[in-house]
Parts: C-alpha cells; structure tokens; sequence
C-alpha cells in the first residue's frame, strides 16, 4: 500500500490538470480540443495518468506491463526536460499556473521517481529503445501532416512556417538522438537499481 496510495493519488493529480483546461473553455468560442489533444505534453500525460492508475490499482510483473511503463514514463520524461530546456519562456497554451506546473514539472518527476523507486530490471536493449520510440516519430509524423491542414503547430520546434523545413530538420534530428540517450538512460538506470535492491536484500538476509 505504501506505493500503491501514492500511485493513485497522484493519477488523481494529474487527471484533474488534465480536465482543467478542457473544463474551463467548453463553450468558448474558437478553442479547439483537437489542438488541445494534439499536444505532446497532453498525450504523454494522459499515459503517464493511466499507467499510476493501473499500477495503483493492479501492479502487474510482467514484462509486458513493465515495458508500458517505461513508455509512459520515458514519454513523461521527455515532455518535463523539453519544456525545461526549450520551452519555460515559450507560450504553450496551458492556462493556469498550477496547471502548466502540474503537467510539465510535477507529473514527470513523480512518475519518474515511481520508476526509480520501484525499478523493473528491463535489460537495455537497442529494439526495446527502437520501440519505445516509434511513438515520438509517429507524432511528429502527424503534426507534420496535421500542421499545414489546420495552419497550427503544437511546438516551435516542430513549426517550419518561421524557420524553413531544413532548419527545423535539423532540430529535429538532434531531439531525436536525444531522446534516443535518454531512452538508453531511462533503461540502464531503472536496470542498475533493480540489481542495487537485489543484492542489498541478499546482503540483508
């Protein structure tokens, strides 16, 4: 129970960030939900809230469960270290402090520290980072697409109507070796504590 209270309190947190914002416009001229949901930081959130809700209420072992859960939190993570590296000082339409605190600061270190906390002894493997990644590309992939019909782009970063699609290319390309590295961290960290609380128990006993 000592982990699996907090787990659910804190999908609770960030459940109610989450409809927040959606709550607050209903009925507002002009906003659009679709742009809302195509936010990064929205989807990685609402997986990161799924994943505290379930481990909460059912923490499974096995590997397929475990693998889930280091997405989310590799998502999460993602989304807290962009927004703190790239986007602090950038309008990203979170209306409320509290809010933007929630689901770029709070949300990411909490599941983070779940995953540290609680490690699952994944192996580091270059197909499981290859996995864990085809969500980043495929969303970029759709904003991409997206962009042009709606004439919106979540991020700057991913917005060539300012900056030309070579010069936003290579941005992109540097996000994605990034990632890549943090996904490998992510991995090589959670694999260490595993083996860490292993060998402190057989000391123990």
């Amino acid at each position: 129970m000592w982990i699996r209270v907090p787990r659910i309190a804190f999908g609770l947190f960030g459940l109610a960030a989450l409809l927040d914002i959606p709550l607050r416009n209903i009925g507002v001229d002009g906003y659009s939900y679709a742009n809302f949901f195509s936010y990064f930081t929205i989807q990685s959130n609402i997986l990161g809230v799924l994943v505290l809700f379930i481990g909460g209420l059912r923490d499974s072992a096995t590997r397929a469960w475990q693998l889930f859960r280091g997405a989310g939190t590799l998502y999460l993570t993602i989304t807290g270290i962009i927004y703190a590296v790239l986007l602090a000082e950038v309008d990203v339409q979170m209306d409320g402090q509290w809010t933007n605190a929630a689901l770029h600061k709070v949300m990411p270190l909490a599941i983070l520290l779940d995953w540290l906390i609680i490690p699952a002894g994944i192996k580091l493997a270059p197909k499981l980072i290859g996995w864990w990644l085809l969500y980043p590309i495929a969303y970029g992939v759709y904003t991409l697409i997206r962009g042009p019909i709606v004439d919106w782009y979540p991020y700057p970063f991913i917005d060539p109507r300012s900056q030309g699609y070579l010069a936003m290319s290579g941005k992109l390309v540097l996000i994605v070796i990034f990632f890549v590295i943090l996904a490998a961290a992510v991995v090589a960290l959670n694999g260490f504590l595993a083996r860490f609380w292993r060998e402190s128990r057989t000391h123990v006993s």
